[in-house]
């Protein structure tokens, strides 16, 4: 039945990674008829099954939406890329698949925002994550072996990475066997969202960890390919959604919520268009303003990163084995025993630190073991090297999304405000320092043949701030600009259930509703976020049972209880 002929409990813009795990539990927890609606096509292509097939999509726009930033002046004019997943299973079917929570810190911060108490703590949040996970590695107080979602090590590691990480021990960071355990500080492994099926590594998207689990029920109407141009609201209430299918427009109502995860940039684009924004603004459009709500569209936040490459003496890491004879090669392992370099997204570990000299890491230093470079940064090629990422966990910048027009088929105004807090820009620079220390720490040392960038002639921070000004790119996290907030807070957008105020009915349940960006990549974080807006919408108890009343080992519960 097409969707429009149907009656829906809900209706869910958008079908990235919260979404499809919010239709799973309202589909098979809560019984409900659900219709998600996503923008993107309804599967990547069979390479991305593999964990390294996503790289051979990074740089095209086949399944994402390249946003372009307004000119940015502290970067020289620069306007960056800033990509959005367009696809059934959103982030979730195109990223390097790191799967990283954040710190207890940042939700704990969470709900102090909030006023306390309000559900967001880390002891809140921490059951969520552990409901979903099927983990081939942990089983405790901070990982689940009965989810749907499969997490892991990468399938292989290179020489680079055991050098990496060696190298980061030798000055001091400890080994951390589990970023998403009892500390995050320190150097390993990243776990990723793969597992073995069949025999063989593959990508664990949202798609086959949650959707798949009710494709089949009745109850579930996926369609696919089609524009959310609008929220419809009538009397205060959102009932239901219009959108663009094969040439047409169509409406479709709700008997109970609208649920909106349509990704932070066209969330917020998608309430301004409905109405609900900036007033002054909505009108500047020709829009009519439903609810005045000035948050919508602030209080931008990303991930941002700045590279340190140097080349090897030898041949090292992964470069080439994507091409010719390697290729092939590795190609016939994978399909034969299920091994080899195909069985790892390449970004295999990471380092988590503050260059200050705190407890609480302020930086994630990524471990490439290849010379790479952004397309927005052309100056060096593709060799044998290394290249690490001085990635800012807890930018204090704030950017924003405004409406280029109140044509649904435009893309919004994306401001990230990259190095808009001198904190910011220092904290890179400091970086780079420790990145460019790092390289000459064995065993690393000896097989570094030389810095391409920065480049050894760059020292004080004048000209290190240059460079990061011309190299700084996103590192895909994009969110903050539908927040949740207290009553009396003018910015929040959402309340402590993600409901949109002044509005009935209508939730956002992706990354535009977190206040303050997590400390890590956000995959995990939007998973978790519709896990619990399921619930919500449902008006039903979170089904997962609370952290207080879990064992935890000897010296880890009361860190866990209190976040």
């Amino acid at each position: 039945m097409s969707g429009p002929e149907r009656e829906y409990d809900f209706v869910i813009a958008g079908g990235g990674s919260s979404a499809c795990v919010a239709a799973m539990r309202l589909v098979r927890d809560f019984g409900a008829r659900v219709l998600m609606i996503e923008r993107g096509p309804a599967r990547t292509a069979p390479i991305m099954r593999m964990p390294a097939g996503y790289l051979r999509y990074l740089a095209r726009d086949t399944f994402l939406e390249m946003h372009t930033t307004v000119a940015q002046p502290r970067l020289g004019g620069r306007a960056p890329i800033v990509p959005q997943a367009k696809v059934l299973g959103g982030g979730s079917a195109v990223n390097a698949m790191v799967y990283m929570r954040g710190q207890r810190e940042d939700y704990d911060g969470w709900d102090a925002l909030l006023g306390g108490n309000a559900g967001w703590s880390y002891a809140d949040v921490l059951p969520h994550f552990r409901a979903v996970e099927r983990n081939t590695k942990f089983n405790d107080a901070y990982h689940g072996i009965e989810g749907t979602l499969l997490v892991s090590d990468p399938g292989r590691l290179c020489d680079t990475t055991e050098d990496f990480i060696l190298a980061a021990q030798g000055i001091g960071i400890p080994y951390n066997p589990d970023f998403n355990g009892a500390r995050q500080a320190g150097v390993g492994v990243m776990q990723h969202t793969m597992g073995k099926v069949n025999g063989r590594m593959q990508r664990s998207d949202a798609v086959t960890a949650f959707l798949s689990e009710v494709r089949s029920d009745p109850r579930l109407t996926v369609v696919t390919d089609a524009l959310v141009t609008r929220i419809l609201i009538e009397n205060g209430r959102a009932v239901g959604l219009v959108y663009r299918h094969d040439g047409q427009e169509r409406t479709v109502r709700a008997g109970r919520e609208v649920l909106v995860a349509t990704g932070t940039y066209n969330t917020a684009k998608l309430l301004m268009l409905s109405g609900l924004g900036p007033a002054d603004h909505l009108r500047s459009h020709g829009l009519k303003v439903e609810v005045d709500l000035p948050g919508v569209g602030a209080n931008l936040q990303d991930h941002h990163e700045v590279p340190t490459i140097a080349t090897t003496k030898g041949r090292s890491g992964y470069f080439g084995e994507d091409r010719g004879w390697p290729m092939i090669r590795n190609g016939l392992q994978y399909a034969l025993f299920g091994t080899g370099p195909v069985t790892t997204t390449g970004i295999e570990s990471c380092l988590f630190y503050d260059p200050d000299g705190g407890d609480r890491p302020t930086v994630q230093l990524y471990c490439c073991p290849i010379v790479y470079l952004d397309r927005d940064v052309s100056s060096a090629k593709p060799t044998y090297g290394i290249t690490l990422t001085s990635c800012l966990l807890r930018p204090k910048a704030r950017g924003s999304v405004r409406l280029a027009s109140a044509d649904p088929a435009a893309k919004p105004v994306v401001d990230s405000n990259f190095f808009g807090d001198p904190d910011d820009l220092r904290l890179t620079i400091a970086s780079i320092r420790f990145a460019r220390r790092l390289l000459e720490v064995r065993p690393l040392g000896p097989k570094i043949a030389a810095e391409l960038l920065p480049g050894s002639p760059l020292t004080d921070d004048a000209a290190l701030a240059a460079y990061c000004g011309k190299t700084v790119k996103t590192n895909y996290h994009p969110c903050g600009t539908a927040r949740m907030g207290r009553d009396d807070d003018p910015l929040a957008v959402l309340d402590a259930r993600l409901a949109v105020r002044g509005v009935a009915g209508l939730r956002v349940i992706d990354c535009a509703a977190i206040p303050a960006i997590p400390s890590g990549n956000t995959n995990a974080a939007a998973i978790m976020l519709g896990h619990r807006a399921a619930a919500f919408a449902a008006g039903r108890g979170e089904a997962v049972a609370p952290v207080a009343a879990t064992r935890f080992p000897r010296g880890v519960g009361q860190e866990a209880r209190t976040g």
